[in-house]
């Protein structure tokens, strides 16, 4: 089955939408949740696994469902095709702050390995996998990084990107070392790797973790600034500091209520 070619165009700066035009009798898949619009002519579907060819049959749907499963991910996804007489459009918007990277499989060998998250949409035919880090340190100590999703295919995908997104190619025998949560995509040349973070007093106390990801070239890689852990970790440790509740909660005190100063004379 071959992919469908879609026009798109990329919206927003910090918070940012794609629109994907789809030709009569065009689809595209879409991760479950972010859908922003689509034009009247436009049909939505729920499938098992992500669509793909190579799901016909009821044990393909189900083998491909599963594939998404082991990567924290919902069993359905989401199709949009134009049922309509001329062109139509669909929006998926970015789940938080950041930036929407459009990518083609074509020119990238067809395959794309990207962090378990960041999947946004893509063409329909695109298939959804599942890459597992084969080396052992990348299996016990990877963390974010141990199981990701391989998009496979020669069409579009859009991924999104924590933060401000970096885009580096690598040279052969290139090595970057990078916060495990900070990957967001990469291609299947580039090693990938986990590395200790040295010295213990650095690990124990350097607040970057006991383990970092080792990426070497050649290829190219997508990083982020801002992984959604970082992001979900600050607020639940600034809502701790703030006292969880209570008028004086946000006050300089940390949380100490005047009412707790004062014994909460009458």
């Amino acid at each position: 089955m071959a992919m469908d070619v879609v026009d798109y165009e990329i919206f927003g700066n910090e918070m940012q939408y794609v629109e994907v035009e789809l030709d009569p009798g065009e689809a595209a898949i879409g991760e479950a949740g972010v859908m922003m619009y689509m034009q009247d002519g436009i049909q939505m579907d729920t499938l098992f696994g992500d669509g793909s060819a190579q799901q016909s049959g009821f044990l393909g749907k189900l083998m491909g469902a599963g594939k998404r499963l082991l990567t924290g991910e919902s069993l359905f996804t989401t199709v949009f095709h134009n049922e309509g007489s001329g062109k139509r459009r669909v929006a998926f918007a970015a789940p938080y702050p950041g930036k929407i990277i459009a990518v083609d499989l074509s020119t990238l060998g067809g395959t794309l390995i990207c962090q378990k998250d960041s999947f946004l949409a893509a063409a329909k035919g695109v298939s959804l996998g599942i890459a597992f880090q084969k080396k052992i340190g990348v299996g016990l100590f990877g963390g974010e990084g141990f199981i990701m999703q391989k998009l496979d295919g020669d069409g579009m995908a859009f991924i999104h990107a924590g933060g401000t997104l970096m885009e580096k190619t690598l040279a052969p025998g290139e090595t970057l070392r990078v916060d495990t949560g900070c990957v967001v995509a990469f291609q299947p040349r580039v090693d990938f790797d986990i590395q200790y973070a040295g010295k213990i007093k650095t690990a124990l106390f350097g607040g970057e973790g006991l383990f970092f990801a080792t990426l070497s070239g050649p290829g190219k890689v997508w990083l982020q600034s801002l992984p959604l852990s970082r992001l979900a970790d600050r607020i639940v440790a600034a809502s701790r500091a703030g006292g969880g509740g209570g008028k004086e909660g946000g006050s300089v005190l940390g949380g100490i209520g005047l009412g707790s100063l004062l014994g909460n004379d009458e």
